[in-house]
């Protein structure tokens, strides 16, 4: 990987404000919560082709992994394996009634936001979001499927090279 590449850009900028366990915990469980409520309501809007309805969710789906795509292929085969059945459990949820689809897109998406402010808040650093809320919304996914990476102890160059560069990082706001 190379030091300076759009990927160890992202993930450094990601890692520093994400280095407390909790938070990282918090992340894992909050940002698929927030990507259900989301999917949710894109579930809404679909289109029938042959026997296969394809919906925003499916759409949403495709477009993330093309852009993740374009920053590393085997993290990017990875969101798949979490995406796809976010993808169909929103869509499950989002053929309710809408007074239940509604209240379960809303509860997830503002639920999943509380837990990650207060993951924020105990790591005591800024949510990405408030930053950058575009580019925290796209990459928050990809970001996922990287700490569970992370956990297992997979790819730990990566890993190694992006807390040496968080540490650099730290060393020069300090100095």
């Amino acid at each position: 990987m190379q030091r300076d590449s759009k990927l160890m850009e992202m993930l450094t900028g990601y890692a520093s404000a994400h280095q407390h366990p909790f938070n990282v915990a918090v992340h894992m469980v909050g940002i698929p919560t927030i990507m259900l409520g989301i999917f949710i309501v894109f579930s809404w809007l679909s289109v029938e082709i042959s026997d296969f309805r394809f919906n925003g969710a499916h759409l949403a789906t495709l477009v993330l992994f093309l852009f993740y795509l374009s920053l590393d292929v085997v993290f990017s085969i990875a969101f798949l394996a979490y995406a796809i059945p976010v993808a169909w459990i929103a869509t499950v949820i989002g053929d309710q009634p809408a007074s239940v689809a509604g209240t379960a897109a809303a509860v997830a998406f503002f639920g999943g936001y509380i837990a990650q402010f207060v993951g924020h808040a105990v790591e005591k650093s800024v949510p990405v979001i408030l930053k950058h809320p575009v580019q925290a919304n796209l990459a928050a996914p990809f970001f996922t499927v990287v700490e569970i990476f992370g956990i297992l102890g997979l790819r730990d160059e990566l890993f190694k090279e992006v807390q040496l560069r968080v540490d650099e990082s730290r060393q020069q706001q300090a100095a």
